[in-house]
This record gives C-alpha cells, sequence and structure tokens, in this order.
C-alpha cells in the first residue's frame, strides 16, 4: 500500500497492473464482455485488511459475489457486504432488493450498508455491478445519473473510500450507450475500459486515473 502526496493511504489493487488509487476517486468501467468485466471489476473491489467492500449486485446473488472476491484476494470476501437483486439475505453480510428500477429505496438502502461497513472499518471500496442492468429496468435514464450523484458518489466525498461502477457496453438498452457513458464520465475520476483480445487476455485502456492515458495488457 503506497501514499499519496499528503501522506494518506492509498487503495491497492490486486493482481492488475494499476497503481494504486487515491481515496475519494471513483471508476467507470466499461466493456462488451461482461466476465472480463467481472474479472476487473472484483480486483478493484476486493477489501484488503483493515478495509471493507460494499458490493450492489444487479445480477447475482450475495455468496456467489463473495466467493468470486474472495477468489482474487484471500479472506476478502469476509470482508465483504453485498446488496443483490437475486438470491436469499443472509445475516448482516447480504441484503436483497425487490425492485432494481426503485433507485430511491435502492439508494437508501446502498447508503445504509456503506454506513454499516464504516461502523467496522473507515476504508472502503463500494461497487455496482452492472449499473447497465439498472439502467434497463428504468424509465429514464436521467434517474440513474441522480442515484449515482446522489447516493453512489456521495459517499466516497463523505467518507474514506473508493468506487467502481461497471457497465456492460453489449446490454440492450433503450438508450444510446456511447452518449450515456460520455455523460457519466464527467461525474467519475476516471473510466477503465475492457476488451478481450484472448481466452484470458485482455486490454485495459485506463484514463483520468493518472497523468496520462494508459493501455496495459493482462491475463486473468
Amino acid at each position: 500500500m503506497s501514499k499519496n502526496a499528503t501522506g494518506a493511504d492509498r487503495f491497492a489493487v490486486a493482481d492488475l497492473p494499476i497503481d494504486d488509487i487515491d481515496s475519494g476517486e471513483s471508476i467507470l468501467l466499461t466493456g462488451a464482455d461482461a466476465d472480463a468485466l467481472r474479472g476487473v471489476f472484483n480486483r478493484l473491489v476486493a477489501a484488503d485488511d483493515g478495509e471493507r467492500s460494499v458490493v450492489l449486485a444487479t445480477n447475482s446473488d450475495g455468496m456467489t459475489v463473495q466467493r468470486n472476491i474472495d477468489a482474487v484476494r484471500r479472506e476478502a470476501g469476509a470482508r465483504t457486504l453485498v446488496l443483490a437483486s437475486n438470491g436469499p439475505a443472509r445475516g448482516d453480510e447480504i441484503e436483497t432488493v425487490d425492485d432494481i428500477g426503485d433507485l430511491t429505496t435502492l439508494g437508501m438502502q446502498f447508503s445504509n450498508l456503506v454506513a454499516a461497513s464504516q461502523q467496522v472499518h473507515p476504508r472502503f471500496r463500494s461497487g455496482i455491478f452492472l449499473c447497465s442492468t439498472i439502467t434497463a429496468a428504468v424509465d429514464d435514464t436521467r434517474s440513474v445519473y441522480r442515484f449515482l450523484n446522489t447516493n453512489f458518489l456521495t459517499e466516497l466525498r463523505r467518507g474514506d473510500g473508493i468506487g467502481v461502477c461497471a457497465i456492460d457496453t453489449s446490454a440492450d438498452l433503450e438508450t444510446d450507450v456511447d452518449s450515456m457513458i460520455t455523460g457519466l464520465e464527467t461525474s467519475f475520476t476516471g473510466r477503465i475500459d475492457v476488451e478481450r483480445t484472448g481466452p484470458n487476455d485482455l486490454v485495459l485502456t485506463v484514463t483520468g486515473l493518472s497523468s496520462r492515458e494508459q493501455t496495459l495488457e493482462v491475463s486473468l
């Protein structure tokens, strides 16, 4: 774990050649391959010692999310709180959402989970996988912008955390995906675009998180 210019601890990324991330930074994660997106997402949000993860899962159950995160960073699954649209709730670690399109309730539940995680550890990593599923469930895309800015990104400004929002660009949405991403980019610190080039090979195009654009080849 490195420190930034003010001496504050940064957030280390598991198994990716990406610089450590400053607290308060947010990443828009995009790509047309959901499995490739998931692999990168899990590595960005997997909590290190002294941290917690809070994940909004729109197409997986909570236990699957925890197992997938645990696979990329040992014991990180046990440090993960999940708000899931599928599967059962379990104790304080996994909550469920009845209607992924009810963004008012969704925002309240997500903010409550972030607050609960901070009672254990002030440092947190928050993530949404997949925001494109939420977009498909609502009538007005503008409500997604409001949800992200009012709840998801606001929590980063209030606390010691980072955020990752994943969008599957191949999703069938009743809106222009490129225009939506262009609009969202203005609210996020940076963007990582993921392209699969082989069975286990990806190219990551990273913008906004360093002084220059980076193109990185990785194997997962």
